[in-house]
């Protein structure tokens, strides 16, 4: 890969997420490639109720931690990595605002593509952040994500609490 160091990014924010900021902390002279996820909230309408944004809350130093993990994660498998940069928001996410912005830059976009859909999964799975769905009724839900642990357990119980 040459003499460019590796670099990992996580940034958590209240603020709207800048897709330019995220590309450009992975852009590097050494990859052909920036594989890039955004995660946006969308308006599902649920028994006659619609989702009118979401709210995040997050342990910070474990998301820290856990994505730092991810990272090591990532570069093992794919060894071709060369930049990861993950941001995610907190607080309110507005209809159609970004929630989570995920760039990877790779020599070839084969690497990267994988390593990008592998990050996503992973921080679903495993990063200690939370998201409450809020309705144009005024009420709200906590969302699990389907990829942590306990929520396939809860899944193969019947959808009793585990």
């Amino acid at each position: 890969m040459g003499s460019e160091e590796c670099r990992d990014v996580v940034k958590l924010s209240p603020d709207r997420l800048s897709l330019q900021e995220v590309v450009d902390s992975v852009s590097s002279t050494s990859c052909g490639a920036i594989s890039v996820f955004i995660g946006t909230t969308r308006g599902d309408v649920l028994e006659d109720r619609k989702v009118i944004g979401l709210e995040y809350e997050a342990y910070e130093p474990m998301v820290q931690s856990e994505l730092s993990i991810l990272c090591a994660d990532i570069r093992a498998r794919w060894p071709s990595v060369t930049h990861i940069s993950v941001h995610h928001r907190l607080g309110w996410v507005a209809l159609g605002e970004a929630s989570v912005v995920i760039a990877i830059s790779s020599p070839h976009r084969h690497d990267g593509q994988q390593a990008v859909q592998f990050c996503i999964n992973k921080l679903k799975a495993s990063a200690p952040i939370w998201k409450k769905e809020v309705y144009d009724t005024k009420d709200v839900t906590w969302k699990e994500n389907a990829e942590c642990p306990w929520a396939q357990a809860k899944a193969e119980w019947g959808g009793a609490d585990v």
